[in-house]
């Protein structure tokens, strides 16, 4: 009989890993990875999933750490390397997309501040900065010029970047005028841009390297492509009113007539090389409408998905009504531990018979 441990966090994926292992008779136990105990607590679990938060600074600090060496000792986790390495790692993102040439935005990222100069004087304009981490289009800004391209490269390899933008105050801003954010949060919020927080506190700012990526005009929204197993399921989400970004806006399609099915099965088939067990994927079109990644990531927000009226499997056949993410994930991860159950069983009936 196998035991599946769960970490509580408030706002993740674990309320509904819960509620699934209740409905279906999973056994489970809620372990708090945040305690020093945290290894002899999972003894008597064959597995750990934790929804690790990527601008939370304690997880930040050893959530990677503490899952690679779980998995390391033959427990099966969620996220697994595969699944996380990358998480919040536009620079990782881009060098693992590459290398398996997958349809990425053309993407450029430097490590010397006079490269960086050399490339601006040839490149064209207008140019997408981003910092590696941050989400919903936070540290995000569209170069128009190579002279602002120039002053970004300066502050780069001087005095950097902060991990909370401004850019990030604007919109939170539009979602309260919209009625999605409330006055206390709000007012958090503009705190936040202006007082650093604790992981900006101890990770510091972001300097020593440059990353941008090609702008790809007339893009009206961007589609995000789920993968989770064999299974996929998509959003559309519109860009902002005057902007340039999608993500982190709000504005969100759930039919399946808004998706290109070529977003889905081009994420069907990097997965397939990548191996994740959960990942997002980012798509816009070029000029002559080809899907192009912008981006991966493991986690995403859970209300913004509820509304989907269906998902894909990987033969691309649509199956239509409401279905559960996160049960997916349990019920992959709960195959995974019954496959390494019997293969350590395997293992030692084959030492035995060799010693006999």
């Amino acid at each position: 009989m196998s035991r599946i441990a769960i970490h509580k966090t408030n706002n993740s994926f674990s309320d509904r890993w819960v509620a699934y292992c209740q409905a279906k008779q999973i056994d489970y136990k809620i372990v708090d990875c945040y305690r020093n105990d945290i290894i002899e607590q999972l003894q008597d679990c064959d597995a750990l999933m934790w929804h690790f938060y990527h601008a939370s600074a304690k997880d930040s600090l050893f959530a990677r750490q503490l899952l690679y060496s779980l998995q390391q000792s033959g427990k099966i986790v969620f996220p697994d390397f595969n699944t996380m390495w990358h998480f919040d790692d536009k620079v990782g993102q881009k060098y693992l997309l590459e290398s398996i040439d997958a349809p990425l935005v053309p993407s450029y990222v430097f490590y010397n501040e006079q490269a960086a100069y050399e490339w601006i004087e040839r490149t064209q304009f207008p140019k997408v900065f981003k910092l590696r981490g941050g989400a919903g289009s936070v540290n995000v800004q569209l170069i128009q010029n190579k002279q602002k391209a120039k002053r970004i490269v300066k502050q780069a390899f001087g005095r950097g970047f902060k991990h909370t933008s401004l850019v990030s105050l604007h919109d939170t801003y539009q979602k309260y005028q919209q009625g999605k954010l409330p006055a206390f949060d709000l007012t958090k919020r503009i705190a936040r841009c202006f007082i650093p927080t604790q992981y900006s506190k101890i990770h510091g700012k972001e300097r020593g390297y440059v990353y941008f990526q090609d702008f790809i005009p007339n893009n009206a929204f961007d589609i995000r492509v789920i993968v989770i197993g064999n299974k996929a399921f998509a959003i559309k989400r519109m860009v902002r009113k005057n902007d340039f970004r999608a993500s982190g806006s709000g504005m969100i399609l759930y039919d399946k007539q808004e998706f290109d099915e070529r977003c889905v099965s081009i994420a069907f088939e990097v997965n397939n090389r990548l191996q994740s067990q959960s990942i997002a994927y980012d798509f816009v079109f070029d000029v002559n409408h080809d899907p192009l990644i912008v981006e991966i990531s493991y986690g995403f927000s859970i209300e913004g998905y509820d509304p989907c009226t269906g998902y894909w499997t990987s033969d691309m056949a649509w199956h239509e009504g409401k279905f559960n993410p996160y049960g997916w994930m349990v019920e992959d991860l709960s195959f995974a531990v019954k496959e390494n159950l019997q293969y350590n069983l395997q293992k030692t009936n084959n030492t035995f018979l060799l010693n006999e």
